[in-house]
């Protein structure tokens, strides 16, 4: 399940792809534009700087800002970052594994096997989604709600 830092996390990175190459934002602007809270904000911002996704700057003029294009940040990496791995079990782990203390044979364990299975259904959809690809999704369904795309 995705905590609840992680979902401001993703907010707040959204709202960076948004206004990417338009300058830093302030954390205040991010947190009263997304509604998030300042201080949890300020915390999340600065564990994504730390791994290598958010650039600062400080002073007049400064904020934060993706390090990189939007397209070039997948969304499960944004989510690890915050979470950790991806796995629903621990034992299920691909970089982090810590088998089970009850389990006779974890080769064998029906119980990991699938939740090995989820982790890569839940890793091939977070790391083939990129900011970008999160932004245009949006952007599709808000044309599709208000009626500016036709389907055939």
């Amino acid at each position: 399940m995705l905590s609840r830092k992680a979902k401001y996390a993703l907010t707040a990175m959204l709202h960076l792809a948004r206004h990417h190459r338009r300058g830093p934002r302030l954390i205040s602007e991010i947190a009263e534009a997304e509604a998030l809270p300042k201080k949890f904000l300020e915390l999340i911002l600065l564990e994504l700087k730390n791994a290598g996704y958010l650039d600062s700057k400080k002073g007049r003029g400064g904020g934060y800002v993706l390090a990189m294009d939007p397209e070039k940040i997948p969304v499960g990496g944004i989510v690890r970052t915050i979470d950790g791995p991806l796995a629903p079990l621990r034992c299920a782990s691909l970089t982090a594994p810590v088998m089970c203390d009850d389990c006779p044979d974890p080769a064998t364990c029906g119980i990991r096997l699938v939740m090995k299975d989820a982790r890569d259904a839940i890793s091939d959809v977070l790391d083939g989604t990129t900011l970008q690809d999160v932004l245009d999704r949006t952007d599709e369904q808000r044309r599709a709600k208000d009626g500016n795309m036709f389907y055939i």
